[in-house]
């Protein structure tokens, strides 16, 4: 009971400090599983994006982070395990044990959703990056997953790299419909379409 309370609280939070409206274009809100990929400009990315979820599609959806970060003290350590039941990646120990793909399949099964930033790091918000290969790797070996193309506008000016405190503007976050990989796409096809199915939403 106390969780469900933090998460609900948590995410209304996330909503007023990022003053996000919420889009869905070709595309509503669904308990189905899903990899929901999007732009990344800031640390807050991940929890605003899980935040514009309804709760009973927030409760089955996981953002991927690094671990490093997110375990690091123990408020993000909470947050990440006890209220984001975030699947967390440690950079160091996967590239010797595990892929990260092997790892998010095991770890979400038949049930659970993703949130993924296929640039693999934060840009600045002007441009969006070229898509890494996990994407790619995640869909060819679960191709059943839906893949959601999300923009997140002006995250960046809400919490700048660098900076700790957040600062309360207006932002936007689109859902754009599902995509899928087809059948004897290549991988670079792929993660091409992939990056403009999020660009098209931001002139959307």
């Amino acid at each position: 009971m106390e969780t469900t309370i933090t998460i609900n609280v948590l995410a209304l939070i996330a909503r007023v400090l990022s003053g996000a409206s919420v889009r869905w274009v070709d595309c509503q809100p669904d308990t189905c599983q899903r990899v929901y990929f999007a732009n990344h400009t800031s640390h807050l990315d991940a929890l605003v994006l899980w935040s514009a979820l309804p709760a009973d599609v927030r409760a089955r959806t996981r953002p991927v982070g690094a671990k490093d970060y997110w375990s690091a003290g123990r408020i993000r350590r909470y947050f990440s395990t006890r209220v984001f039941n975030a699947l967390l990646i440690d950079r160091q120990e996967i590239k010797v044990h595990q892929s990260p793909v092997d790892l998010m399949i095991r770890e979400i099964g038949h049930r659970d959703s993703l949130i993924v930033f296929p640039e693999g790091g934060r840009s600045d918000g002007r441009e969006v990056g070229e898509f890494k290969s996990g994407l790619y790797y995640l869909c060819k070996k679960r191709p059943d997953l839906e893949c959601i193309p999300v923009y997140l506008d002006n995250m960046n000016r809400i919490l700048p790299r660098g900076q700790f405190l957040p600062v309360p503007l207006l932002s936007c976050i689109t859902f754009g419909p599902p995509i899928w990989l087809e059948a004897d796409e290549s991988k670079d096809d792929f993660l091409r379409r992939a990056r403009q199915a999020v660009l098209q939403l931001k002139e959307s």
